[in-house]
């Protein structure tokens, strides 16, 4: 069976703050959700959220970018984002950076990834949701998963695997892509992939069958909007078991909390700090930056699950060092390496500060 997996999410509105979404704005998207699996649009569906962003998780047999699928998912947004003005939540509305629908959502403001695949007689794929922070989060730890066997011993010892994987990466403020074959153009691909504000590990496949592995959202807020409205809090999809890493290679990355930008105001480095769904409520300087991942079994395009997979007691430490990691880079204030260095916050109020001051320098 051949099915499409969409996972679209937007920051509608939060409560308080920026840390938590409203139960209500929850539930007006799963009433939009019910209708369209009711009119046949959908297979099935699940919401879920990590802090203030909404997640729609969806399967349907429409392909990816599909107009009809993106539209009903920009209405459910909409609509949520009238509860969310009603309740009085803080940002309203502020991942919408369009006026009206066009075609799809991709450029218009919420994240979105998509797969299509020939659904295998049995398919476990991972969700990760992440919160106060950048596309481009995903590089390391998809690098991890299907490029360093000191993460995934799946690369030395399974024969389908052994071969290796292709990395598609993205240059989001060139607007081009390029693709690696992994594992003898590890060193080439590192270069880009060790800028992930500028560099973006796309998607990933299966470089024996062409099966697609992975994908990401590479959404970045402030390029659409020209302006900060908010961290791009960008998902990702992996398939898992047979030819791809095992369930426990793929999750193996967020066991090391790992420097994100995003944080504060969008302006910070931070440690991603892996949590269960319930705990995605970042109100530590707004932070610090969650990851949250929902496991499912796919059968006929329905979703079985979600299990919460780091609700499991062995990220206890990865927490713990992500609070301590926390601590350390809190102490610089605003300061480099906490802060962002000034080319990355050139959508911040920077800009105007730089306006206000030019006046005042005078040559060496």
């Amino acid at each position: 069976m051949r099915i499409t997996l969409s996972v679209i999410k937007a920051d509608i509105g939060g409560y308080v703050g920026h840390s938590e979404s409203h139960p209500e704005v929850m539930a007006k998207a799963d009433e939009c959700l019910a209708k369209a699996k009711g009119d046949g649009l959908l297979i099935d569906y699940y919401i879920t959220k990590c802090g203030d962003d909404v997640q729609l998780i969806m399967t349907h047999q429409r392909g990816v970018d599909n107009e009809e699928v993106h539209k009903m998912c920009w209405d459910t947004f909409v609509e949520g984002t009238e509860v969310a003005r009603k309740l009085g939540l803080y940002g309203a509305g502020q991942d919408l950076l369009a006026d009206a629908f066009s075609g799809n959502v991709r450029g218009m403001g919420p994240g979105c990834a998509e797969m299509e695949f020939e659904e295998r007689p049995a398919e476990p794929v991972i969700v990760f949701m992440a919160d106060k922070t950048s596309a481009g989060a995903w590089n390391l730890p998809l690098y991890k998963m299907f490029a360093d066997p000191f993460n995934t011993i799946g690369l030395v010892i399974a024969p389908n695997m052994h071969n290796g994987f292709i990395f598609e990466v993205h240059d989001v403020k060139g607007h081009k892509k390029i693709s690696f074959n992994t594992p003898e153009e590890i060193y080439d691909m590192l270069v880009l992939l060790g800028a992930p504000s500028h560099y973006m590990v796309k998607a990933v496949y299966h470089r024996d069958t062409g099966d697609i592995a992975a994908v990401s959202s590479t959404e970045r807020l402030s390029l659409i909007a020209g302006r900060y409205v908010g961290k791009d809090d960008p998902v990702c999809i992996v398939r898992s078991q047979g030819i791809f890493p095992a369930v426990g290679e793929v999750l193996e990355p967020f066991a090391t909390p790992t420097l994100v930008e995003g944080w504060m105001r969008g302006s910070h480095h931070g440690p991603l700090m892996p949590t269960s769904i319930p705990d995605s409520t970042p109100t530590r300087f707004d932070g610090p930056p969650r990851v949250t991942a929902a496991g499912f079994q796919l059968q006929d395009g329905k979703l079985v699950g979600p299990r919460d997979m780091f609700a499991d007691k062995s990220y206890d430490n990865a927490r713990q060092k992500a609070l301590d990691i926390a601590d350390y880079m809190r102490q610089h204030g605003p300061f480099e390496p906490h802060r962002l260095p000034l080319d990355e916050m050139e959508y911040t109020t920077m800009p105007g500060v730089m306006k206000k001051l030019e006046g005042r320098f005078t040559d060496l």
